[in-house]
């Protein structure tokens, strides 16, 4: 019997697969514990269409990081810190403080798609990658000054 996985099934079958089972162990376990619904022409061209709509919904969150990357690029995040002599921070801008810039001139971004190796703690001007989808990385540009 064809089946639509409904869940993961450990050894069986992913969510969205159609697989042939044993009829006993599809009407038995599958089919009763809601796992998985027998593979009619209604139930496939279901799962086309909510795959086609997935596809849809990746492409215009890409569309949208692309855009979103067009932005921060051509932002300059403005960060005050008190500095001693040579330009040297007393303290240091991390991630977290850039995000909550950020969220105040209005992009949420979280403070782990910030990708610093260290915390910013020298005066001037720092390249940061952000991290906004998996195949889009912008570079963030974080002026430090002194307070």
């Amino acid at each position: 019997m064809k089946v639509i996985f409904k869940q993961d099934v450990k050894g069986k079958g992913k969510k969205g697969d159609v697989k042939e089972v044993s009829e006993g162990y599809a009407r038995n376990y599958l089919l009763k514990n809601n796992l998985a619904v027998e593979a009619t022409k209604a139930n496939l061209n279901a799962l086309e269409n909510k795959k086609e709509q997935e596809r849809q919904k990746e492409a215009q969150e890409l569309e949208d990081a692309k855009n979103l990357k067009e932005e921060l690029e051509n932002t300059t995040v403005e960060m005050t810190a008190k500095a001693g002599e040579a330009g040297r921070l007393f303290g240091a801008v991390s991630n977290k403080q850039v995000a909550d810039k950020l969220k105040k001139m209005g992009y949420t971004i979280d403070k782990r798609k910030i990708e610093m190796k260290d915390p910013i703690r020298n005066l001037g001007v720092t390249k940061v990658p952000v991290k906004i989808h998996p195949e889009v990385t912008a570079t963030l540009n974080i002026r430090v000054s002194e307070q």
